[in-house]
């Protein structure tokens, strides 16, 4: 049963209902996988500050480079994302646009996630900046799949770009036995790229809404053979009630039945954070809304998420039996704690 059908039933039916339902999490087969992502990283590729012609502790994707690769070290089964707004934002991304590109240099930002090994990503508003063939060029260049589901052809209701895969990965079990996995991915953007870009896109996309669009996809993706599915939101949070075409629709997502997990992001903000303790469907000390885990993680890579699920095999289906997620910075300001070096020694992009 999904976790929020919890809410539908009788305190008592809740009870027995939780408890049969972590018992056999416990006595059947049980998987931990941890997923892995960053967002908004803007091409702010290196620890070095444009802006102040400086060097810098408290972002860069180098120094991140150094906290995914311990993330994944951690664990024996995991997945690496990207949730969008990579390859626009700063000089870099600029000279790359007006004149890299043109000379037919690799885009830096793709190679840098390249040599990660990234497993998907999702396009952010920023990634139309530049127009749509330069955005072709870049997805091209990425050795993982680039996906976005609420963008279509003008028009028509066909998605402009690959709107969701699902990727068959090997796991390992708690007992040491490998089994096959299928996660499903599909990524979402703001609709309203079609003011903020609308030199670049009218007349040739459409946007749809983040929610309707997800309530279309997800089931199909389930059909499918979907075991798990992981929404890849570039879009903030809101706590005001739903309306069609919000720009900031992260936290609805949590109501899509058989989503697992959403990374999200755009309003450069974090999550869990204790910004978000009134927050009425969110649970801070574990990072999930309405029981779902959720991450957002700043931006110019100066955070990455960590969301860890546990998955249960019961009757042959693997279900959500438990989820968390948190922020992992790389310059703790707060408690004023040493930055995590950069790892340029051994990331080449």
């Amino acid at each position: 049963m999904n976790r929020r059908n919890f809410i539908q039933l009788g305190a008592t039916s809740i009870l027995a209902l939780s408890a049969s339902r972590f018992a056999f999490a416990k006595s059947d087969t049980q998987v931990d996988l941890r997923i892995v992502a960053t967002t908004d990283i803007h091409s702010f590729l290196t620890d070095f500050d444009y802006y102040k012609d400086a060097p810098t502790e408290k972002f860069g994707f180098t120094r991140a480079a150094n906290l995914i690769r311990q993330a994944r070290q951690e664990v024996k089964n995991s997945v690496l994302v990207d949730n969008g707004d990579l390859i626009q934002g700063n000089p870099i991304a600029d000279y790359q646009a007006a004149k890299g590109y043109k000379e037919g240099k690799p885009n830096p930002a793709i190679d840098c996630l390249n040599a990660m090994h990234y497993d998907v990503g999702t396009l952010g508003n920023h990634e139309f900046n530049y127009g749509l063939g330069y955005l072709a060029d870049v997805i091209k260049q990425a050795k993982f799949p680039m996906i976005n589901a609420n963008v279509v052809k003008a028009g028509t209701a066909e998605p402009y770009f690959t709107p969701y895969v699902i990727q068959t990965k090997e796991v390992v079990d708690s007992q040491g036995k490998t089994h096959k996995l299928n996660i499903g991915y599909i990524g979402f953007v703001p609709p309203q790229i079609m003011v903020w870009d609308k030199a670049n896109l009218q007349g040739k996309v459409e946007t749809r809404d983040i929610v309707k669009t997800a309530q279309k996809y997800v089931p199909e993706m389930k059909q499918k053979g979907a075991d798990i599915i992981v929404a890849l939101a570039h879009t903030g949070p809101s706590d005001e009630p739903y309306q069609e075409g919000a720009e900031n629709s992260a936290f609805y997502l949590a109501d899509v039945p058989h989503i697992d997990a959403v990374i999200f992001g755009h309003s450069h903000r974090l999550f869990p954070n204790k910004e978000f303790a009134k927050s009425p469907n969110a649970d801070i000390a574990k990072g999930t809304v309405k029981g779902i885990p959720e991450s957002m993680a700043g931006y110019w890579a100066n955070n990455i998420s960590v969301i860890d699920l546990t998955l249960a095999q019961h009757n042959g289906k693997w279900l959500v039996a438990d989820g968390k997620a948190v922020l992992r910075p790389i310059y703790d300001a707060e408690n004023k704690k040493r930055p995590r070096k950069a790892m340029l020694n051994w990331l080449h992009c």
